[in-house]
């Protein structure tokens, strides 16, 4: 089955501010994200990172900042070095009663050819952004 695109929403009992930085600032995204060496919500900013599944083989990732509207919208490109394949992934940012609506995209999937390498698998990428947006990055905003 080839799935193109990972969709996953959440709602966090946070004003959008806060959320937005939280996505935006390396120094906070180090702490339920990745340790990312340098980022900049600008466009044409280019940051990688060093991930992959717990135990197994890391990956470097290659990403590009191609949209960024502070408190509203953050889209970047994910490829991996030395592998084919380029996906985008977006964060969008919603006003919710005091509160904010995430929803993430990270399309492109079907472009990294899980064929050829398992990791690369949709299920995969699913399991990572429910961790990683479904309980990480709220517990992260919990204690803030």
């Amino acid at each position: 089955m080839i799935q193109d695109a990972f969709t996953i929403e959440r709602i966090y009992n946070a004003p959008i501010e806060k959320v937005w930085k939280a996505i935006t600032n390396k120094s906070e995204m180090k702490k339920w994200y990745f340790d990312l060496p340098e980022f900049k919500a600008e466009v044409g900013f280019e940051f990688q990172f060093t991930g992959g599944p717990d135990g197994g083989k890391q990956y470097l990732h290659l990403c590009k900042v191609t949209e960024a509207i502070p408190n509203e919208k953050l889209t970047y490109s994910w490829r991996y070095d030395g592998y084919p394949g380029n996906s985008f992934v977006t964060f969008e940012l919603f006003a919710d009663n005091g509160k904010t609506k995430l929803k993430l995209t990270h399309a492109g999937l079907d472009s990294f050819v899980p064929e050829s390498n398992p990791d690369f698998a949709a299920k995969n990428f699913a399991e990572g952004w429910n961790h990683i947006i479904g309980k990480a990055l709220n517990e992260y905003l919990e204690l803030k």
